[in-house]
């Protein structure tokens, strides 16, 4: 994102996490902001991962979704870290994305974790 202030909020958003892990109260009205910044500059895909994202944390009073595997998985290949989940580290991952949305690499993630939000099923 372009906008300075929404830069501040994404590293204050970060920033809380450290220190507080995911906490509801300041948590969910910072990504609703964090989304209207998203929406001034015209950007989609962020628009629709930040409101996935807060109803995703509402619904579960956690964040779910692991962080996007770097490499393909083959269908044959076992998962040894299936269900291994780091809400706060992935939760952190997704709100850096937002930082830098001309990078084609946060893009595809930004692209797994809105599909993987969508698709989720506690």
């Amino acid at each position: 994102m372009e906008n300075k202030k929404a830069i501040k909020l994404v590293d204050k958003i970060l920033e809380d996490l450290d220190k507080n892990g995911i906490t509801m109260d300041t948590l969910i009205e910072d990504l609703k902001q964090l989304r209207a910044y998203a929406l001034q500059e015209e950007i989609p895909l962020v628009v629709k991962v930040l409101r996935y994202t807060y109803e995703h944390i509402e619904e579960n009073n956690s964040f779910l979704i692991p962080i996007p595997d770097d490499e393909p998985v083959d269908e044959t290949s076992e998962i040894t870290n299936e269900g291994t989940i780091e809400p706060v580290e992935s939760l952190k991952y997704l709100i850096s994305l937002t930082k830098s949305v001309n990078n084609k690499t946060n893009v595809a993630d930004l692209r797994e974790y809105r599909d993987a939000l969508s698709g989720f099923d506690a």
